[in-house]
């Protein structure tokens, strides 16, 4: 009863140092999709052992503000990118696949849309479709996640400053304007890759989209893709935009949608590089912060973990060998691309060919050496794929795999000590960071309905009672 008391006398404090504290000005609010906690085990191990950054952490390790969230939803312990968003944008548990919506598809509003009430420049960013689960959280309210055209629709009837991302991918009803001109026909100017947002000049509502490209995200940090939007330039033409259109306060959600992506598959080099483009983008913000320091709140968290990474599989050894992943050049949905391709092509493919590629793609048979039982399981891969053409399959939500992609990343993540348990989800805690204005109050154990509802209290509106 004692310790009960003093709990809830301290947590009163707290709420009325909070109420009696500045409100900040400038909220950004960094999402890693899928990133649980052991991807961002390995990635740190990767920035220290491999980049020797021992002394200078991944920036979000280094905020004052250093706890654990659950993730679950309203109707499955294992959460999806929908109901996990809907929770963090409006403090809300719903169902898998439901967006902006509780359990019972009633409409929930989001903190972008109450901060805009009080006068806040908002923008809603993403490395992936735009139109996706974690950003569309954020400003639509619809029973499924896949309804693009209703989501775009909603998009341009937020009145939102600006969003950005890769490629729409809303479909128009017969007799109904396509997605482009539903943003236009609303205020928006839409800008197509960097080039334009460098060349052009761009209206108070703007939409800034990835150049044609033949996936719907912004493709992986590890393709280097030229003429390809980051995520650290989408960061910083968010910030721009919005000190231009509303310099006196703003709030941007920023996605690192492609850690998901690159997890899924199990693609290991991939997810570490795209975390730590994300940590780069968080940096533009923390140099805000630096600028602004009683003024701006940052907050990192993750709406669910993906793959179920697993750091030490490598046989009893006590070391990782991470160095692996240097030599990675192409993620796995780009070799999985570039190999069909190949059999599409109708040439004769050599394994001589495929062992050059796998030199230059991926550094085995050079930097990485293959033993003689990996070398024959790589052969008989590669003959079952591209010979016989009878390999098997793995399907992953983003991309099915052909059996050579498979059994290559196979071999890299055993000579590494790379394991994983899924190519979804999993129920395990995701982190949560912060540092600036209020950060205090994230402090602690904590559930993801929690977070959006503690960005209420800093800024003074009512907090929700999530279902």
């Amino acid at each position: 009863m004692k310790n009960r008391f003093f709990s809830t006398l301290i947590l009163l404090m707290m709420v009325l140092a909070v109420s009696a504290a500045k409100k900040p000005k400038y909220i950004f609010y960094f999402i890693g999709d899928g990133m649980g906690l052991s991807p961002v085990l390995v990635a740190e191990t990767y920035n220290q052992t491999v980049l020797g950054n021992k002394e200078n952490p991944l920036l979000m390790l280094q905020f004052p503000v250093a706890s654990v969230a659950t993730s679950y939803s309203a109707s499955h312990t294992i959460t999806d990118s929908a109901a996990g968003g809907t929770a963090l944008a409006t403090g809300h548990k719903t169902k898998n696949g439901m967006l902006g919506v509780d359990a019972d598809t009633v409409p929930v509003k989001s903190i972008a849309y109450e901060l805009k009430e009080k006068g806040y420049g908002i923008a809603i960013a993403t490395s992936v479709a735009p139109d996706d689960a974690t950003p569309g959280a954020f400003y639509t309210n619809v029973d499924h996640r896949n309804k693009f055209y209703d989501i775009t629709k909603d998009m341009a009837k937020s009145d939102f400053d600006m969003f950005a991302g890769g490629k729409l991918r809303g479909t128009a009803p017969k007799g109904e304007p396509d997605v482009r001109t539903v943003l236009t026909n609303a205020g928006y100017s839409i800008v197509d890759g960097p080039a334009q947002w460098n060349e052009q000049k761009h209206g108070d509502k703007v939409v800034l989209l990835n150049q044609p490209y033949h996936l719907t995200h912004i493709g992986y940090t590890i393709d280097s893709i030229q003429g390809n939007l980051t995520l650290p330039f989408i960061t910083q033409a968010c910030l721009d935009h919005l000190e231009k259109v509303s310099p006196k306060k703003f709030f941007m959600m920023i996605e690192g949608g492609l850690i998901d992506h690159a997890l899924h598959p199990n693609d290991g080099g991939a997810a570490i590089k795209e975390l730590l483009n994300f940590d780069e983008s968080l940096r533009l913000a923390y140099d805000f912060y630096l600028r602004h320091k009683d003024e701006t709140l940052i907050i990192v968290t993750a709406d669910h973990n993906t793959g179920g990474m697993v750091a030490g599989v490598n046989g009893g050894s006590y070391n990782l060998a991470l160095k692996n992943f240097d030599y990675q050049r192409i993620s796995m949905q780009a070799m999985q691309h570039e190999c069909q391709q190949l059999t599409k092509s109708g040439k004769q493919i050599t394994w001589e060919y495929m062992k050059e590629y796998l030199k230059e793609k991926l550094g085995l048979y050079s930097a990485i050496p293959v033993s003689k039982s990996n070398d024959r399981a790589l052969q008989e891969a590669f003959r079952a794929t591209f010979i016989d053409k009878n390999g098997a399959q793995k399907e992953t939500l983003y991309v099915n795999l052909d059996q050579f992609v498979i059994r290559t990343f196979q071999i890299i993540d055993k000579i590494t000590g790379i394991g994983w348990t899924t190519g979804s989800h999993t129920a395990d805690f995701v982190p949560v960071y912060a540092i600036g204005v209020g950060s205090e109050l994230f402090q602690g154990f904590q559930d993801n309905t929690e977070i959006p509802n503690k960005i209420r209290r800093i800024c003074g509106i009512k907090e929700h009672a999530s279902k």
